[in-house]
Formats: C-alpha cells, sequence, structure tokens
C-alpha cells in the first residue's frame, strides 16, 4: 500500500486543510491525556517549516450536529499550543467566511485550530456539499488522522474529491508499520488477542489466522476459548453465541499448523471491584468465580513465545490492567515485548485499550509502533480499505 506523501517544497504560502485527530480524553476542564495531539507534531511542523498556512480540523466528542460549549475544541486549544510550542488562531467555525478571512490573514508557517467538525450534521453524512464548503477556503488537503481513517466522514473522505490530498507523516507511518504486520511478517509472527469479547477480534483473527506462526489469547476473551474447550468457568466473561466460532477457529489453526496457546492458569476473584485474588489453573475454576487477569505460567508461556518472535502484533489487554491487582500479566508481557524489540524484532501495539496499557504501564516508548487507532487499526488488520485513506493510494 503506497500513499500520496506531500512535497513541502511545493507548499510555501500554500493553504493547507490538515485533518487532525484531537478526540482528546478530559478531566473537567483539562486534556487527561495529550498523546493523539502530540503524534501529528511532525506533520505539523513540516508544514510549518515549509512556509504554509495550516488550519487544523477535527472532530471532538458527539456533539450530533449541534453547537455546544461541552464540545467546543476551544476547550483543548491551549494544550495544543502547548504540544506543538506554538500560538495558534482559534477560528469559531470549520467553514464559510470567517475561515476563508483566517486564511487569507494567517502568516505563513502559522497555524488556526477550526471548531468542531461534527457542530455540523452534515460532516457524519459525509454531504458532498458540506465536503465543498469545507475545502473552498484551501489548496491542499494533507490527512494525518489514522484513527479516524475508518470514517467516511467529510473532512476524512468527502474533501478529497475538492482538493489535491496527499497523507500525513503519521498516516503514513501508521500505514507502513501496519502493513509491515499484516502484509509481510516475518516469521515466527505471533499475534497477542485480548480485552474483552471475541466479536471484536473475529474480522483480525480471520485476516490473520493463516499468517501467523502462534496466536495467545489472553483476556476476558480467552474464556470464550476455555469454554469451547470444556472448562467450567464460573463467572467469567463469556460470548456464548460466539463458542462455535471459537472451536472452529481453534480446529482452522491446527489444520494449517497455526499454534494456539491459551490461558494455562488465571486470577481469580468473586467479585469484579475485589483487589484480592487466587491463582488456580484453569480446570478449577469455582463457579462463583471470575478471571480477571492472566497467571504467572500463562504469563511465563505467552511471554517466551513472544521473546521468540521476529514479528509481533499486540491487540487487547491480558487483563483489568487499570487496576493494580491485575495489572502484572498485561504489564510483563510488555516487557516480553520490550526484549522481542531489543532483540531486533517488529513489535506493533494496537490501538485503543492496548495503545493505553502500553503508556501507562510505561512500554510505549520501548516498542517498535503503538498505534493511534483503535477501530481503524482493528478495521486495517481485518483487511479493510479504510475510507479515509483509499483517496490517498498511488
Amino acid at each position: 500500500m503506497v500513499l500520496r506523501i506531500f512535497d513541502p517544497k511545493a507548499l510555501e504560502d500554500r493553504k493547507i486543510l490538515l485533518r487532525v485527530d484531537f478526540n482528546v480524553p478530559m478531566e473537567g476542564d483539562f486534556v487527561s491525556d495529550s498523546t493523539r495531539i502530540a503524534a501529528h507534531i511532525p506533520t505539523v511542523r513540516s508544514l510549518c517549516e515549509a512556509g504554509a498556512k495550516v488550519a487544523l480540523v477535527s472532530h471532538f466528542g458527539r456533539p450530533k450536529g449541534t453547537r455546544s460549549e461541552e464540545f467546543s475544541l476551544r476547550r483543548v486549544l491551549s494544550t495544543v499550543e502547548t504540544v506543538l510550542q506554538k500560538k495558534i488562531v482559534f477560528v469559531d467555525d470549520c467553514v464559510g467566511d470567517i475561515v476563508a478571512a483566517t486564511m487569507d490573514t494567517l502568516p505563513r508557517g502559522a497555524v488556526a485550530l477550526l471548531e468542531n467538525v461534527r457542530f455540523h450534521k452534515e460532516e457524519q453524512e459525509n454531504d458532498e456539499r458540506f465536503a465543498s464548503h469545507l475545502a473552498a477556503p484551501f489548496d491542499v488537503f494533507v490527512m494525518d488522522a489514522f484513527s479516524a481513517a475508518h470514517r467516511a466522514d467529510a473532512s476524512t473522505n468527502g474533501v478529497t474529491k475538492f482538493l489535491p490530498s496527499f497523507a500525513g507523516l503519521l498516516l503514513e507511518r501508521e500505514v507502513s508499520m501496519l502493513s509491515r504486520v499484516s502484509d509481510f511478517p516475518e516469521r515466527p509472527f505471533v499475534i497477542l488477542l485480548g480485552g474483552a469479547k471475541v466479536s471484536d477480534k473475529i474480522g483480525v483473527v480471520e485476516h490473520l489466522l493463516e499468517k501467523a506462526t502462534t496466536i495467545c489469547i489472553g483476556g476476558g476473551m480467552a474464556f470464550t476459548f476455555l469454554a469451547a474447550q470444556g472448562h467450567r468457568i464460573g463467572r467469567s466473561l463469556l460470548e456464548e453465541d460466539k463458542i462455535p466460532f471459537a472451536g472452529e477457529m481453534m480446529q482452522r489453526a491446527k489444520e494449517n499448523g497455526v499454534g494456539i496457546l491459551l490461558p494455562v492458569d488465571v486470577l481469580l476473584a468473586k467479585r469484579f471491584e475485589d483487589d484480592t485474588y487466587r491463582v488456580s489453573d484453569v480446570s478449577a475454576i469455582g463457579d462463583d468465580e471470575l478471571g480477571l487477569d492472566i497467571g504467572p505460567e500463562t504469563v511465563r508461556l505467552f511471554g517466551d513465545c513472544v521473546r521468540a518472535a521476529k514479528t509481533v502484533l499486540w491487540n487487547g489487554p491480558m487483563g483489568v490492567f487499570e487496576r493494580e491487582a491485575y495489572s502484572s500479566g498485561t504489564r510483563r508481557i510488555g516487557d516480553a515485548l520490550k526484549e522481542c524489540t531489543g532483540l531486533g524484532g517488529t513489535t506493533v501495539v494496537g490501538g485503543g485499550d492496548t495503545a493505553s496499557a502500553a503508556k501507562m504501564l510505561g512500554f510505549a516508548e520501548s516498542v517498535s509502533h503503538v498505534s493511534t487507532g483503535g477501530g481503524a487499526s482493528l478495521e486495517f488488520f481485518e483487511g479493510k480499505l479504510l475510507p479515509g485513506i483509499a483517496p490517498l493510494l498511488l
């Protein structure tokens, strides 16, 4: 997959509409995690150094097509200025005369932040007329929001009909790293799957199963696979309607020579809120217990597999990592991932909860790539051509 990348030398004094993702978490009036903002620094810096005039466009929350102070991007302005180390002009809309006037007076190398594009219901309808209004004040469109690339919106897809369109540096790196894993993985290729639901990972499994050497399954979804093997799983997470799929997947893996590793031990508690637990073999889960993390023997088993790999894709935490009592499994698999990277392996962590775990538990900086996209990375690994990427292909 080869994308059209912008040439900075051709962008001096050009007006650039840059799609970013500033849909960041808030605690009160403050941004609690600025990772997504920081991810766009290389693209913004490159455009500004080229002498372009840059307008940032993003969604923020779910205002459902109406203006609301709660969902105004003005709330993140100071954080964006701090992260980008640049004074930014705020524009009170994303279309219309106010945008055109701002871009006309904006100096070369300067940046404006447009108001939440979802204040217009036409954004999520990918309305062509709205997309043309969004594009009108600009010379070039740059798509850098990989985490929004799975959405066919006016600001991710529609504007490409009206402007010369290119991939930003973040989007290019995401596609390059994710393609390396999904299309041309060096073997041994290990896939780590976790999180709550089997249903979230079906497409990934079906697309990558025959490319994998080994698939390690932890997290809440592991209990559906254990149930398919006949284990009693107590009150652990279970998608009963996915038990047949789990059985079929294990059979298919066996037929294709792909190893499937499931937990051999787990951390069990009587209630989700309990911080006291016992470690148990998966064959001895009580009817009133639920599994909240993989156990130490499973960590060793999965970890040895990861350390011996040349390529690792990880999507979904191994347990309830947000709570200290049940963070050990995810943390120690993260340590194994760091070792694999240090030995020359390519290690990619999917977005969403897995990316949050990588940052919270301290291994995000020690792997090859942590994706900024949750739903986008899942759909990419399902083999789908994302609507925010399709118009940018050479």
